[in-house]
């Protein structure tokens, strides 16, 4: 799996997001981190997904083994804890110090020797995108990276970053409880950007949650399938995604090995036309309320 420098050269067919892997908030208490990404691997789920924030590189690295030139390998940086360590204490730096610090932290926890695609995880009100990308193309250059990525930004920054070098990739949610990223794919179309669309199922919330509409229609949809609800999300974003310009990645996370297995699985439920716009129908009416 290799990435070019303006657009997957393979594009995989959804990748795994590593954010919760070691939130000890979250998931299973015995879970292993560390067999998930494994159990990810030899699944043929080619695209892992970290960030320099998440805390968990080091375990990725260990992980990935003898096995790095099968994965597309990302991760992130910008986003940093402040001194509390509270989850809403946090500070953005993307100036070109911290692209040149950053990315020779990463590839050292992640121990390897470059990264597939690199991200600015979140943008920035105090450095502009265009020394940001600047700096993140001399990693290129320098054979640090394959290719840059944002995330967290806005159609202008897409544009003015992108005027200083391509841009592979842009990751924003996208899932039926979070659409405002569709504004995003004429012109992720129009440049070559592929779309990585993280959190499908709502943070987890739509497998879970059954008190609103978009819950019930997946209920129903569902059941009919034989699917779980947060499946028919994951196939949903799935299924709109081949049918917009813009190439679409789908990254959902989990900690769990079964919940691997049932995202992949998802990949190749196949919704009806009708189950689509009923989804798409009750996502509009939810907006509305």
């Amino acid at each position: 799996m290799t990435v070019a420098p303006k657009t997957f050269d393979d594009v995989p067919i959804q990748g795994l997001g590593l954010m919760r892997l070691t939130d000890n908030g979250w998931g299973d208490a015995d879970r292993d981190p560390a067999a998930l990404v494994r159990a990810a691997i030899d699944s043929g789920v080619p695209m892992l997904d970290t960030a320099e924030m998440y805390g968990n590189e080091e375990l990725v690295g260990r992980a990935i083994g003898a096995n790095r030139e099968h994965i597309t390998l990302c991760s992130k940086f910008g986003v940093y804890r402040g001194p509390s360590g509270h989850p809403d204490d946090w500070n953005v730096r993307a100036d070109s110090a911290t692209v040149r610090a950053a990315i020779d932290g990463s590839l050292r926890r992640l121990d390897v020797d470059h990264l597939d695609l690199y991200y600015l995880h979140h943008r920035s009100e105090d450095t502009p995108i265009e020394e940001t990308v600047n700096a993140m193309a001399e990693l290129r250059q320098a054979g640090k990276i394959r290719a840059l990525g944002l995330s967290n930004v806005t159609l202008d920054d897409i544009r003015r970053a992108h005027a200083v070098h391509p841009i592979t990739a842009v990751q924003e949610q996208w899932s039926l409880i979070r659409r405002d990223v569709e504004l995003f794919l004429p012109t992720l179309a129009d440049l070559g950007i592929t779309l990585v669309a993280h959190s499908p199922m709502g943070h987890g919330n739509l497998n879970h949650s059954t008190g609103n509409l978009v819950a019930r229609s997946l209920a129903s949809i569902a059941s009919r399938v034989g699917a779980t609800a947060g499946q028919v999300a994951l196939a949903w974003v799935h299924q709109r995604g081949r049918g917009v310009a813009a190439t679409v990645i789908p990254l959902p996370g989990t900690t769990s090995i079964a919940h691997l297995q049932a995202n992949i699985a998802a990949s190749r439920i196949d919704l009806s036309e009708t189950d689509l716009a009923d989804l798409d129908d009750v996502t509009q009416q939810t907006r509305e309320l």
